[in-house]
């Protein structure tokens, strides 16, 4: 029989790492997105004089 204390702590810490693991996986299955690449250049604002 463990005590009432270390078996609050091992509940938390199960909680802590199931909250969220479906979202955990899907987020490492599909690595980092793909940014857009800004390919256009920026229009001069003032010209120099």
């Amino acid at each position: 029989m463990v005590s009432f204390t270390q078996q609050t702590n091992r509940i938390r810490r199960r909680k802590k790492t199931t909250n969220g693991k479906v979202n955990k996986r899907a987020r490492r299955a599909n690595g980092t997105p793909a940014f857009p690449i800004h390919i256009e250049v920026a229009a001069p604002t003032e010209t120099a004089k």
